[in-house]
């Protein structure tokens, strides 16, 4: 009991730094007065922001069959596995075993002179506790802190992927609109070159023109058709991304599209505050948890100068005798702590430490680079 007493008292010692968000880099409020009036985007669907019906169908064209965002799913559940895999080490671990054995020991061995060989059966069942760390420093709460922080850093990593994944869809979507609009405008402009061209031809065959004009109305027919070419080969190129973004060729037959200038949400966005960002962005929540997680592997390393106290215990029973081997006589049981502590290992604790503290000021600028970027994009 002392020694119980001694690790709910010692639990208690925080070898982490504080849990505290640093101060926000940015200005309290976004310029021009941009925080009245309109919704927060964050309360806005996608669904109702978006009035293309074409468009609303590639973004969910891309939320079920893009690769990358199946990627950040299964991810998802490796951080899940590896947080479930750090936290069970802070339990007792039991195992059970069952064993029988036959063994022949030589007459010369048995030390009874002139005796025989003797064949012996030994039968055991038990049931122990094979590992038990006592968390005094709370070196195991911190691994499992540092686990399930890193698991809702990707669980915040793929809702971020997810608003970007449908920011590209509907980017590219608009590229391709433009294209197909300044393509239009391109052939209009190449068929009035031609006739432009034509026009300059027979005045240059009547006399009336110059070479040089002639000339100017071939560089001008040649400059639109570049012009186009170039349209063209962008168009080709989003129609190419797009179809990687929404995970194969583009679907036939879709839905209606509608006209460039006709793709206005009627729905009016507000900026908010800056500091709601802390709440509502997953980058930003992403970026906290990947900080929590090395302020508690900075926690670990520091527990990992104390010692490790570990208790192991066995219960079971021992019998030569198959049929009397569950009975008081055949009872068995052991329990003991264990205790370690290296000595010396030439720096490698406080290179850990160090290393440790090195990435919690990286995770602490990245979180603040996060946060700006956040701001800026805003």
């Amino acid at each position: 009991w002392l020694s119980l007493t001694a690790a709910a008292l010692l639990a208690g010692c925080q070898m982490a730094p504080p849990d505290s968000r640093p101060a926000l880099p940015t200005a309290p409020i976004y310029p021009h007065d941009t925080t009245t009036g309109g919704t927060r985007a964050a309360d806005v669907d996608w669904r109702h922001f978006l009035v293309d019906p074409q468009l609303r169908d590639l973004v969910a064209r891309a939320l079920e069959h893009n690769r990358d965002l199946a990627v950040s799913v299964a991810r998802i559940e490796e951080a899940r596995g590896q947080y479930r895999i750090q936290d069970s080490e802070r339990l007792p671990q039991l195992g059970a075993t069952a064993e029988a054995a036959r063994s022949r020991t030589p007459g010369a061995l048995t030390g009874v002179p002139g005796a025989g060989a003797v064949t012996a059966d030994r039968y055991t069942v038990s049931v122990g506790v094979t590992s038990f760390e006592l968390d005094f420093w709370g070196r195991l709460r911190n691994l499992s802190d540092a686990a399930r922080g890193g698991y809702l850093a990707t669980v915040h990593a793929q809702r971020a992927f997810r608003l970007s994944l449908l920011r590209d869809v509907a980017s590219t979507y608009f590229a391709l609109c433009e294209a197909g609009e300044r393509i239009a405008l391109a052939d209009a402009t190449v068929r009035s070159r031609r006739d432009g061209l034509r026009i300059a031809k027979r005045r240059l065959d009547a006399g009336v023109t110059s070479a040089l004009d002639f000339r100017q109305a071939e560089s001008l027919l040649t400059q639109a058709e570049t012009e186009r070419a170039a349209l063209r080969l962008a168009q080709a190129q989003s129609e190419n991304y797009l179809a990687v973004l929404t995970g194969g060729p583009l679907p036939a037959p879709l839905a209606p599209a509608l006209p460039l200038a006709s793709q206005q949400s009627a729905t009016a966005l507000s900026a908010g505050l800056p500091s709601e960002l802390l709440v509502r962005r997953p980058d930003i929540l992403a970026a906290e948890e990947r900080l929590r997680a090395a302020r508690a592997n900075v926690g670990a390393a520091r527990a990992a100068f104390f010692p490790a106290i570990s208790l192991t215990g066995n219960f079971g029973y021992a019998s030569n005798d198959l049929d009397n081997l569950v009975g008081k006589d055949g009872l068995s049981w052991s329990f003991g702590p264990s205790l370690s502590l290296p000595i010396f290992d030439w720096g490698g604790r406080e290179g850990n430490l160090t290393v440790a503290k090195a990435r919690e000021n990286i995770a602490v600028a990245t979180y603040e680079r996060t946060v700006q970027g956040a701001f800026r994009e805003v």
